[in-house]
């Protein structure tokens, strides 16, 4: 355990930061498994919707640095083929 002030206070900053770097891949996480949902189901509208939600989400943890940007990319480009193939 730290024991200079500023240390403690880095230390509950890092935890901060850590919960909601998890918070943002876990979501990722879910609304992709929606977005296989959506795609199961056949709704286009639903997929639509779904594939937006996550593309917004997967940019905005890019950009405030919860996930590298390769992943991100990466990310995205299996949503587009999942939306893409059953478009088809």
């Amino acid at each position: 355990m730290p024991n200079i002030q500023q240390q403690k206070k880095r230390v509950l900053v890092a935890v901060r930061q850590r919960d909601e770097n998890l918070r943002y891949r876990s979501t990722i996480k879910t609304l992709t498994k929606r977005l296989e949902a959506a795609v199961v189901a056949g709704d286009a509208d639903l997929i639509a919707a779904e594939h937006l939600a996550l593309v917004r989400l997967i940019d905005k943890s890019a950009s405030n640095g919860s996930i590298h940007k390769n992943t991100a990319g990466r990310k995205k480009a299996q949503a587009a083929r999942l939306v893409t193939t059953t478009a088809a």
